[in-house]
């Protein structure tokens, strides 16, 4: 359900590293918690973020939500698609759904991620499983 080679927050971001740039998006257990995305506010290139601080907000049906940089990094590109179709955080978030990609400035931060196994036990413990 959660692909092996992409790592996990406990936040429920995602961030698949292809050498030192990250992809950064929300899981789809987030996704279907939130409900239909209806905005997304993104940064701009070249701004920077600490692991743990809030990058984006995403606005559903249900809630408005903070989006947490999985690591410490830039920001390199921004997904212009979803300021006219939100929708593709739903209907794909490890594809055309993702959000920004990162050049990670922390190598090391990687270690305390998830890997796709462990963080769907975590998502089995929230829920009470």
């Amino acid at each position: 359900m959660y692909p092996k080679d992409y790592l996990y927050t406990k936040d429920h971001e995602w961030v698949k590293v292809d050498g030192d740039i990250g992809t950064v998006g929300i899981t789809d257990y987030a996704q279907h918690e939130l409900g239909d995305v209806v905005y997304v506010e993104l940064p701009n290139v070249g701004d920077k973020f600490r692991a743990g601080e809030s990058f984006a907000t995403v606005e559903s049906v249900k809630a408005v939500s903070e989006v947490y940089a999985p690591v410490s990094g830039e920001v390199v590109e921004v997904n212009e698609t979803l300021a006219d179709h939100p929708e593709k955080v739903n209907e794909d978030p490890y594809g055309e759904g993702w959000f920004v990609k990162l050049k990670i400035e922390v190598k090391e931060e990687l270690d305390d991620l998830f890997d796709a196994a462990r963080y769907e036990a975590y998502i089995k413990e929230e829920k009470g499983e």
